[in-house]
Order: structure tokens, then C-alpha cells, then sequence
């Protein structure tokens, strides 16, 4: 009688544990131990933190510097991930995942950031926040190099370069030059210095941050600057409207109560309302 009474209070307290268990998962946001989480109706790829994919280094918009991960794009989704009450973490990919997707399909990564154009052939694979920067191709030479215009480098036949899968190196193509291409921006800029190559052709916002070191601005200058309508967006995983709306609604706020250009003159330079704030493409 004894053993009988102990295996059915074992069996009660059993069940107790187990419904109580059910209770809790069904309150909390987790589904299921994978260690994806919903917070504000966005769906997260991990608990606690808002994954952004990126490629670096691509100063000013992101870079390592001190040890951590930092610039521009950063900045602004640090003011997302705070919104969501959550850190944001980044993972540094091949930049040509951006093009189809890849990260945000798997599941690796909640978005993308990465100074990255809107074009009509990457909204085919993945869905853009509203346009948060305009930017242009800027052309950059050494001093000495009597280059004097993008044209005059096809003049003079001389080596033009571009980081790869950029809008940058599209535009190059496109006007009939073959360049050189680098997997960074460093590379780009390294390319330059050891006569690799003549002259470069990459958005004027990373020349920028180039020359804001004294060693650059001594050795090289601008010679050209391309308006070419580029906009830039964060992504998110085609159908993602929740982290869209959310990363949109933290751009209007920033922009409004002066975040952003602070933001701006930090790591971009002297604040540009029209490049800053452009039209919804």
C-alpha cells in the first residue's frame, strides 16, 4: 500500500512539473530550444540579440577599430537592437551573399547592413528598409599620377580598381573599363598604394574616411566625383515585414529627434541633409 501511494504522489508531482513546464513555454517567446525568439512580433534568428550580417572592413560604415565593431551602418542598428531591447551582434560574411540572400534565408542572420545599394536586381532575393543614405562614386589617384578624371584613366591606359560585387565595380563595367578587382576595401586602397593599380573607383563616402588618415590625404586626391542615383538600405529576409517595419520606424525617429546626424558627422563628415535624408526609392 505503501509503495503504491509513493508511485502515484511520484506520478502526480510528475504530471504537476510537466504542466507547469507547459505553462511556461507557452508564455515564453522561444520556439522550441532552437534558440530563435520572438520580441515585439519581430522574429529573431537568437535569443537576446538582433544578428546583423556585414562584410568587413568597409570603413566608414563598418570596421573593427579598438577591438569591437563600429561605424556608421553599426551605429544606426545599434538604435534598432535598443528599440527591441536586445544587443546587437554582428557575423562578417562574403559580401556576395548580400546579392541573393543566403544568410537571411538560413536563418544565420536577422539582417544585413553592409553599405549596401538598393538595386531592382537585389529586391529579386531580399527585402530593403527605406533608403538611409545617398551616396556617389568618388575617383581617387595619387597625387602625382596626372590623372585627371575617371576618362582620362581609360585615356592614359592606365589600371583602374574596385572592390568586387560592388555597385562600384558594376558602374566601371558598364562605362567599358575592365578593373581590378579586390575582396576589400583595404584591398582596394592597398592595391592603390603599391601601384597595382592607378586610380580607383569606389563610393566616395569610404574615399572619405580614407582621407581623413593624414598619410592618405598627403599621398592621394579626388579627381572624380559620379553622381549615379545610388541609395543605400539595410535587408531583411524577403516576407520579413515585423524587423522592416522596425528597423524604418528607428531611421524616421533618429532622424527626427537629431540622432542621425550626429551620427552622421561622426563618422561620415560635415552633415548633408539631402544625401541624408533621401526620397523612398
Amino acid at each position: 500500500m505503501t509503495t503504491l501511494l509513493g508511485r502515484r504522489t511520484r506520478a502526480l508531482a510528475a504530471i504537476t512539473v510537466t504542466a507547469g513546464l507547459a505553462l511556461v513555454a507557452g508564455c515564453s517567446s522561444d520556439d522550441g530550444g532552437s534558440g530563435k525568439t520572438t520580441v515585439k512580433g519581430v522574429h529573431l534568428a537568437k535569443a537576446g540579440q538582433l544578428t546583423t550580417c556585414t562584410h568587413l572592413p568597409y570603413p566608414p560604415f563598418q570596421s573593427v577599430i579598438d577591438g569591437r565593431e563600429q561605424g556608421f551602418d553599426v551605429a544606426l542598428i545599434d538604435l534598432v537592437a535598443k528599440d527591441l531591447g536586445v544587443e546587437q551582434k554582428i557575423r562578417d560574411t562574403p559580401f556576395e551573399n548580400f546579392k541573393t540572400g543566403a544568410f537571411l534565408n538560413s536563418g544565420q542572420c536577422d539582417l544585413a547592413a553592409a553599405g549596401m545599394t538598393i538595386t531592382d536586381e537585389r529586391k529579386k532575393n531580399v527585402d530593403f528598409s527605406d533608403p538611409y543614405f545617398e551616396a556617389t562614386q568618388a575617383v581617387l589617384v595619387a597625387k602625382d599620377s596626372g590623372i585627371t578624371s575617371l576618362a582620362d584613366v581609360k585615356a592614359k591606359g592606365k589600371k583602374l580598381g574596385a572592390q568586387a560585387q560592388t555597385t562600384g565595380e558594376d558602374f566601371a563595367k558598364e562605362k567599358g573599363y575592365d578593373p581590378v578587382s579586390f575582396e576589400s576595401s583595404d584591398a582596394v586602397l592597398n592595391g592603390l598604394r603599391t601601384g597595382q593599380i592607378k586610380a580607383v573607383v569606389i563610393d566616395y563616402p569610404v574615399v572619405q574616411g580614407w582621407l581623413k588618415d593624414k598619410a592618405n590625404a598627403d599621398k592621394f586626391k579626388v579627381v572624380d566625383n559620379l553622381k549615379t542615383g545610388e541609395q543605400y538600405g539595410f535587408t531583411v529576409k524577403k516576407g520579413n515585414t515585423a524587423l522592416r517595419d522596425a528597423i524604418n520606424k528607428a531611421l524616421k525617429q533618429a532622424k527626427a529627434d537629431g540622432t542621425y546626424k550626429k551620427i552622421y558627422e561622426k563618422w561620415i563628415g560635415p552633415y548633408d541633409a539631402s544625401v541624408a535624408s533621401p526620397a523612398a526609392s
